[in-house]
């Protein structure tokens, strides 16, 4: 199936455009860039648009699942190959091609190894556009399907922690006992997940979302001087940069297979539960979730993850309203969205 083969430059951009689209999570740039070159000295990786797929071909979705900060996580490509064979073999119908969870350093170019190691494309439409911290944020609002099936394999871990296996069952209850592997291979396991047919995405999923992280990757790239870099990546997102200060009273806590913190950019408050959720200064919300925000180094001018942020760090923050992303429809799931608020204990929900 003819797509767009995916070169060392695009992977670039499709990472550092991420990690941007990761809004404090969706994972490590270094780890975005190793398995993006790791899936292109592997094979060709094809990206292809929904329109290259009939309505009713089948595409699975590949994540990792897990929270970034913990010490002992571990997936291979062996790993995340298994995954994708697991779920075809227990699936009712053959998997036409496969799709990313969101947007991130690490998520963008999920599916990239899988992809090189079975020849199936990666379709142009993560599930959502941005990252988020729960599985069913990123469901396509499969959640709201009433009788739907999931079916999910995961694999991760190394040594006594290694795992894998096979669920099915109600969204919920499949996507907390894969958020339980996790914690059980030491905080990661790849995941091949939930598989729908391609007229479902093209209502539900953020279509052409990878082409943006590629977009925004190049315009990154293209500036030199830090400080432009992120002015010329919040203007081509139509955002703004809404502080620019010192990092002070920075928390971390990875519970539940999640990191949850704050932390302040001089008399900026950001909160997280992976992503950053809310920024608020005097009283005064500047970004709320799914509205992007996201930090950088001042000096390097890098996207910075929010578990990687230390105090007495000069870091600018960007706030993108959400009418500027490209998103799921979950987004828009005040159910979903409602679950934040008792994470953070902050108000997401304002009508």
């Amino acid at each position: 199936m003819a797509g767009t083969t995916m070169t060392v430059e695009l992977m670039e951009q499709a990472v550092y455009g991420g990690a941007i689209l990761g809004g404090g999570g969706g994972g490590w740039i270094q780890d975005g860039l190793q398995k993006g070159k790791l899936a292109l000295e592997i094979g060709e990786v094809n990206l292809i648009t929904v329109d290259q797929l009939a309505d009713e071909d089948f595409v699975t979705c590949v994540s990792l699942v897990g929270a970034p900060a913990a010490k002992n996580q571990y997936v291979s490509a062996k790993q995340l190959y298994s995954t994708v064979n697991l779920l075809q073999q227990n699936f009712h119908s053959t998997i036409k091609a496969l799709m990313t969870n969101e947007n991130g350093a690490a998520t963008t170019v999920n599916g990239w190894i899988q992809a090189a190691l079975t020849g199936l494309p990666v379709i142009d439409a993560p599930c959502n556009g941005r990252a988020h911290p729960t599985a069913s944020m990123g469901s396509m609002n499969l959640s709201e399907l009433e009788n739907f099936i999931s079916y999910q394999a995961a694999a991760g871990g190394k040594g006594t922690y290694e795992i894998s296996g096979y669920v099915t069952g109600s969204i919920q209850h499949t996507s907390n006992l894969i958020r339980q592997m996790s914690v059980e291979a030491g905080g990661m396991v790849g995941v091949a997940r939930n598989p729908v047919q391609t007229g479902y995405i093209k209502e539900n999923a953020a279509v052409g979302g990878i082409s943006q992280a590629i977009a925004l990757g190049e315009v990154f790239l293209q500036e030199k001087d830090p400080l432009n870099k992120i002015e010329a990546v919040a203007t081509k997102l139509q955002g703004r940069v809404i502080k620019v200060g010192q990092t002070h009273g920075y928390s971390i806590e990875t519970k539940g297979g999640f990191d949850v913190g704050k932390l302040y950019v001089d008399d900026l408050e950001l909160t997280f539960w992976n992503e950053y959720m809310t920024a608020e200064e005097n009283g005064n919300r500047k970004g709320t979730f799914p509205d992007l925000l996201m930090t950088f180094d001042t000096e390097t001018g890098l996207p910075v993850v929010s578990a990687e942020i230390e105090n007495d760090r000069k870091i600018a923050v960007i706030s993108v309203p959400k009418e500027h992303l490209l998103l799921s429809t979950t987004m828009s799931n005040n159910k979903l969205l409602k679950t934040v608020e008792s994470v953070v204990n902050k108000q997401i929900l304002f009508n």
